[in-house]
């Protein structure tokens, strides 16, 4: 599975610096403000961990609001897309969060992971080491794919079942394998709710600039989630 998605990202990671971080009106107009609106007042000197940053935007972005930035990801092309993006204002470093982490405990503030988690076959492991490297009180913001969104790719169409699904990206007329798991919305809680406090649940809605860029995506947007955003706390 991780091979298939280094494969997969590593093929994408120009599309994402050149196309996805700017055009894109699923990441720009919908994803994108509805996490920022739930990052803290200031993130100033806070230490955070941008979990699966892709071509670095949001490593951009909290460096830009006064954040001490880690960021990491399972593809090189990717970390070498935000080192690009970043230079030396940010630790980037390659990296499976299925697998343990190389942080202290109670290093971080804050942990952002933005459309990654859904890579993860299992987040036990991923969520009890996004707890330990938490301080006491720090949050996590995370998104994935919606589970009502899933359900229309999956081959069993079984809502409840844990599945995985290898969609296909066509980028520059080539035809690229993304596979990703599905879960239902009670193991997406009920799995985050084992190692955080749940402390916001967000179904986002596009922007009115999404509505002027993409008025049929704005339509479908408006009566059925693509996204589910999750913010949860460490308890103590």
């Amino acid at each position: 599975m991780n091979r298939s998605v280094i494969k997969a990202y590593d093929e994408l990671a120009n599309d994402y610096a050149h196309h996805v971080d700017q055009r894109s009106v699923y990441n720009t107009e919908y994803e994108r403000p509805a996490m920022i609106k739930e990052l803290p007042r200031s993130v100033s000197n806070l230490n955070v961990l941008d979990a699966g940053c892709a071509a670095g935007w949001y490593t951009c972005e909290l460096i830009k609001q006064g954040a001490i930035v880690t960021a990491t990801d399972i593809s090189q092309n990717m970390v070498d897309a935000t080192k690009r993006r970043v230079g030396e204002k940010a630790s980037v470093v390659c990296l499976d969060l299925a697998e343990e982490l190389p942080f202290e405990n109670s290093s971080y503030d804050l942990i952002i992971s933005s459309l990654v988690l859904h890579y993860l076959k299992d987040w036990k492991s991923t969520f009890k080491e996004f707890k330990r490297i938490l301080k006491p009180g720090g949050k996590l913001l995370f998104s994935v794919h919606h589970p009502s969104m899933d359900v229309r790719l999956s081959k069993e169409v079984n809502y409840f079942s844990h599945e995985l699904i290898v969609d296909e990206w066509t980028r520059d007329g080539k035809i690229i394998e993304v596979p990703f798991y599905r879960r239902p919305m009670q193991t997406i809680l009920n799995e985050t709710l084992q190692y955080f406090k749940l402390e916001k649940i967000i179904e986002p809605q596009p922007t009115e600039e999404f509505k002027k860029r993409d008025l049929s995506g704005y339509q479908k947007l408006k009566k059925a989630p693509h996204f589910l955003i999750i913010k949860a706390s460490k308890h103590g």
